[in-house]
């Protein structure tokens, strides 16, 4: 286990049910949140179940009951790709969540893409110059997707990236997963969030998460944790070599 407190593994029977819960946690934290502070900071994830949560979002009664326009909403990592190419973790969550909420435009931070950067250095720096103007926000909430390699965001096991100190946001090349270049946050700004949630499902993810959970920090899964609360949220296929 990593972290200051004890690393929580949630068990759902299904991908669809990690899902829906997490949804349910995410919406309910939120409400929670704003009762006590004045704006929320959560960081979305792409991947099958991680949009599949944001769509769960979309569905439910209890986002009539959030005021949108003290949300913002940011990214782990972005393809570094055109605007508008379904590839980009961004108009996946546009289309599945963002554009069903009356959250403001200035309150949705996207990553660059390579239409509007000539490099993804430019648009990761951009990126952190964003943060920045933000306050360098501790994101209340930062969900990450894990792929069957260990890597969360842009951060693949071995990769240079990885282990890159000192910045918000990096720019990712040679990306072990296509398409090869990228955006990431960084492991430090990651580990700057109150809450991390690593969502995953499938038995293709069973190794990477028994590894994790037992600390290899060869994966960067394993390094990830939040100041408050670590939460891994799985179905019973991917911690069944736990």
């Amino acid at each position: 286990m990593t972290g200051d407190h004890a690393t929580r593994v949630v068990v759902h029977p299904s991908a669809t049910a990690v899902a829906e819960a997490t949804a349910a946690r995410l919406l309910l934290t939120i409400v929670d949140t704003l009762s006590v502070q004045d704006r929320v900071d959560v960081v979305l994830t792409g991947g099958t179940v991680g949009i599949e949560t944001l769509a769960a979002v979309s569905r439910s009664p209890l986002a009539a009951a959030i005021d949108w326009t003290s949300v913002h909403a940011w990214w782990g990592d972005e393809r570094f790709v055109p605007a508008g190419d379904p590839d980009r973790n961004e108009g996946q969550a546009q289309a599945a969540l963002l554009g069903a909420l009356p959250m403001p435009e200035e309150n949705i931070h996207r990553m660059g893409a390579s239409t509007e950067f000539p490099s993804a250095e430019e648009a990761a720096f951009s990126y952190a110059e964003d943060i920045a103007v933000q306050g360098a926000p501790d994101w209340d909430v930062l969900m990450l997707g894990m792929g069957p390699d260990g890597h969360v965001a842009s951060l693949f096991p071995g990769h240079p990236g990885y282990a890159e100190r000192g910045a918000e946001a990096i720019a990712v090349h040679d990306s072990p997963k296509p398409p090869p270049t990228r955006v990431s946050l960084t492991l430090e700004s990651i580990r700057r969030a109150k809450r991390v949630w690593i969502v995953a499902a499938g038995a293709a993810k069973a190794d990477v998460v028994a590894r994790s959970l037992h600390g290899d920090l060869k994966l960067p899964a394993a390094a990830v944790r939040g100041t408050v609360e670590t939460l891994w949220l799985v179905d019973a296929e991917a911690v069944a070599k736990v």
